[in-house]
């Protein structure tokens, strides 16, 4: 009984509810077979006999007898005197099978093996955790805010499992208290050592497209498919929908009557504004319905032999000088999710735009990019636009120095001297 009182002493793993009672058997063996070799050097002569159903444990060294002083190896080979203590009628060249106590193991080799086989078992338990998880990525998972840190926010599920709310993965109105529950998406698990880490996000489109799941029958039926997301978590996205049935308006049962269905999901994201888009194949009428609420006047594409920072062409859309900064939408957002969610590039035009004007980004050469775009954000898009503005309306309007703006207004009004 000494091996199962052992055993049972093992109180950090004994009442393990994560591990069933065969795999701690399995474990049992490959951590006792490491402490054999450690005290004899091998363990190819002992046998280990588990009984998974009682816990029980028997460890049992197998030797041939020699003769008096001819033993070469004192784990696999016993001398007959020796033999003859453990019963009187052993001849040479017999087996000889003798138990072997886990007390006959020495006190340090025992902590060492209860050390092991916690560590064993804290190994397979965050393999488990780390497979459940994995299989999980890219789901909407549930957990409690557990602690908040200066950068993420540390979540417990039921389980009891750690994961991580990261701030770059929040929505930039999320406020949490302790014992809130916090929904998104497992973005990424990993193994890092022992230890799975988990992160969930907020941010993430695919969070998005798990909500219009969750909350749209149609959707989560496959009625309604969602070709397309893109967003600015917190406050714009735009979603395109379609559906194969002609009997039903995708936006329409998206949206719902007075919004009613996508409201849960507006509250859910921090009150982030969502346009629900009919997709349809014809690129042109759908670049001029990604750029809702404005109305196109006309859409002209160009397309890239090879895709350029992830965009398949230029396009240049003609719109009137009224619908000009909804399509271009506050701080430049509403153009910025048209060119994400459709992949062109996108460049607003005018109508009636002066023959003598030019636009500014014929200026590229001399102007850089984020600049001509910190100038487009604000609806100014072609050189005298910039030229009639005040050189401090412009500083407060913009993010840009005074000396860029002047240095900017002087290149552009060396065009029309010339």
């Amino acid at each position: 009984m000494e091996n199962i009182a052992l055993i049972e002493s093992f109180s950090d793993f004994k009442d393990n509810k994560s591990i069933d009672r065969v795999t701690l058997m399995s474990i049992l063996e490959e951590v006792f077979r490491s402490a054999l070799k450690r005290k004899y050097g091998s363990d190819d002569n002992f046998d280990i006999i588990i009984n998974p159903d009682k816990g029980d444990l028997e460890i049992w060294r197998n030797r041939v007898v020699v003769a008096d002083g001819m033993s070469e190896d004192d784990n696999e080979e016993i001398e007959l005197l020796e033999a003859r203590k453990i019963e009187p009628d052993f001849e040479i060249g017999e087996d000889v099978s003798e138990e072997v106590k886990l007390i006959d193991l020495g006190r340090r080799s025992i902590l060492a093996l209860r050390q092991n086989l916690i560590s064993k078992i804290h190994e397979h338990d965050s393999t488990n955790v780390f497979k459940q998880f994995k299989d999980l990525e890219g789901e909407i998972y549930s957990a409690e805010v557990h602690h908040i840190r200066h950068n993420a926010v540390i979540l417990l599920d039921d389980e009891g499992n750690e994961i991580v709310l990261p701030k770059t993965e929040q929505i930039r109105s999320d406020f949490f208290r302790k014992g809130d529950s916090v929904r998104g998406v497992i973005k990424k698990v990993e193994l890092r050592g022992n230890k799975p880490s988990i992160v969930l996000s907020r941010t993430a489109p695919s969070f998005l497209v798990k909500l219009f799941e969750q909350e749209i029958p149609e959707v989560f039926d496959g009625l309604i498919t969602i070709e397309g997301v893109a967003r600015i978590p917190g406050d714009k996205a735009k979603i395109a929908v379609d559906s194969y049935d002609d009997r039903i308006d995708p936006v329409g049962a998206c949206v719902g009557v007075k919004g009613s269905r996508i409201h849960g999901i507006v509250r859910e994201l921090g009150n982030e504004n969502i346009d629900v888009i009919n997709y349809t194949k014809n690129e042109q009428l759908f670049i001029a319905r990604a750029l809702s609420p404005a109305k196109v006047t006309s859409v002209k594409i160009e397309k890239f032999e090879e895709e350029k920072n992830g965009k398949k062409g230029r396009v240049n859309v003609l719109l009137k000088p009224e619908e000009v900064s909804k399509a271009i939408g506050r701080s430049g957002v509403n153009i910025r999710l048209a060119s994400q969610l459709t992949g062109y590039e996108i460049d607003v035009q005018r109508e009636g735009l002066e023959e003598e004007d030019v636009e500014l980004t014929e200026f590229s050469d001399e102007i850089e990019a984020w600049v001509i775009e910190e100038f487009k954000k604000i609806g100014l898009d072609t050189a005298k636009s910039v030229l009639d503005k005040d050189i401090s309306e412009l500083v407060k309007r913009t993010d840009l120095e005074e000396e860029t703006i002047i240095d900017v207004q002087r290149i552009l009004r060396e065009e029309f001297e010339e």
